[in-house]
């Protein structure tokens, strides 16, 4: 397990140490999850709806999805 002591500057931005972005693989994006005490930083693939290919049983395409998925995003807003 890699660990580091950082700061956080006064736009309240952390620079990780290079040996873990390169250990983990790091690029261009990165998932902050609040644990409660403590707070997670997990890697976006570069590809993530290709990561998730084969995962769900459906005859859909991906369009299809993500329309029905937008349509349901609008009418939560709308409430």
């Amino acid at each position: 397990m890699s660990s580091g002591m950082v700061t956080i500057d006064e736009k309240n931005r952390v620079v990780l140490p290079k040996e873990i972005i390169e250990k983990l693989g790091l690029k261009d994006k990165v998932v902050l999850v609040d644990l409660g005490d403590h707070i997670g930083i997990y890697p976006v693939p570069q590809d993530p709806f290709g990561r998730l290919h084969g995962c769900f049983n459906t005859e859909k395409t991906f369009k299809e999805l993500r329309k029905k998925a937008e349509e349901l995003a609008i009418e939560e807003v709308a409430r």
